[in-house]
């Protein structure tokens, strides 16, 4: 799920709930990963967007 603990759309801090890390770490990993595969990292972070849910309370 989605978190409220969000950048752009929650999809890192919701990753980071879901496997218990923290959402810094979960960020700079992803920024990484991004930059070294030609920015493909983006393709997936609107596809998760999309289909990840939004955390409801």
């Amino acid at each position: 799920m989605r978190s409220n603990d969000r950048v752009i759309a929650g999809v890192c801090g919701g990753l980071a709930e879901y496997f218990d890390f923290d959402p810094v770490l979960v960020r700079v990993a992803y920024a990484f990963l991004t930059v070294c595969t030609a920015f493909s990292g983006l393709l997936l972070y609107i596809v998760l967007w999309i289909v990840m849910p939004e955390k409801r309370f």
